[in-house]
């Protein structure tokens, strides 16, 4: 099966992303290939993504049905963002001062996703207050333990732990994995929050940023950074960033060459400009890092 690819789009970034943790649990890298697993209708479908004139993929472990196909096809476009026309970007970056720069020295990079809005918002709490390795090493522990897995030329690759039994889990489960009581505590709610049904992907597609971002500060642990940082990566609201973001900040110092970090204010007025591109700006931004 293929994929078509938009205009603006680099293979070797995106790559590169992935890339970014030796500990990465949930896809696989093999020279210039992306290996992943995913569940649907129950069944794990294996399949590998490789690179041309458009995305090819494979189906290592089964002969699937066109409408199995149809639904990894989908997940793809939406892990890679591949239906956003990244043009009108691209004529704003390249007239400001902050962002010229990064658009031509990374043509082509794009949010790389999470489809899954309750691993993102589990990934997002995992990552709270602790350098990203030590996220990585966390997020490895999680899915081992919990993860359903599939075999395949003696490898193993995993799926994310579902709601269901995530909500089961108690501080006996988690706290040898090295989470902290806190992040113990907010990743059950998380998993009772979709488990209940009380929130979902579903849900949360059919309101607006606004109302999306208030239902998913409900839950105890998700707050504004984590609210945004999920709608950012599942599901593309233009305006889902990361205010507070100490990376953020770090960027946008760094490029204008101030002695000090900028307040949320300045932050604020930086991103008026870029308004309907918000989460595309910090993209570049942390890029600069």
């Amino acid at each position: 099966m293929e994929i078509e690819l938009p205009e603006i789009f680099s293979y070797e970034l995106t790559l590169s992303f992935l890339k970014r943790s030796p500990r990465e649990i949930l896809h696989r890298i093999e020279e210039d290939a992306v290996l992943k697993v995913l569940s649907i209708k129950n069944e794990p479908i294996l399949f590998k993504i490789c690179n041309g004139e458009n995305l090819k993929i494979d189906f290592l472990n089964s002969n699937p049905t066109e409408e199995i196909k149809e639904q990894v096809a989908h997940y793809v476009r939406e892990w890679f963002d591949l239906d956003t026309d990244l043009n009108p970007f691209y004529r704003l970056a390249r007239k400001d001062k902050l962002l010229a720069d990064l658009v031509k020295k990374f043509n082509g990079y794009r949010i790389i996703g999470q489809p899954d809005l309750f691993e993102s918002l589990v990934w997002a709490v995992l990552g709270q207050q602790i350098n990203l390795a030590f996220a990585y090493t966390l997020k490895q522990r999680f899915v081992e333990t919990f993860g359903a897995s599939v075999s395949y030329q003696e490898k193993k690759y995993f799926l994310f732990p579902v709601p269901e039994d995530v909500a089961q889990l108690t501080d006996n489960d988690l706290l040898p994995l090295q989470f902290s009581r806190q992040k113990s505590n907010y990743v059950k709610l998380i998993g009772e929050a979709f488990a209940s049904n009380s929130i979902s992907k579903e849900k949360l597609g059919k309101l607006s940023f606004d109302d999306a971002k208030t239902e998913l500060m409900k839950i105890k642990g998700i707050g504004n950074w984590t609210a945004n940082y999920a709608l950012m990566k599942t599901f593309r609201y233009p305006n889902a960033f990361p205010l507070e973001d100490a990376g953020l900040h770090n960027a946008i110092k760094n490029l204008k060459l101030m002695k000090k970090k900028p307040t949320l204010n300045q932050v604020k007025n930086i991103f008026k400009k870029y308004k309907g591109w918000e989460a595309y700006a910090t993209l570049y931004l942390w890029k600069s890092l």
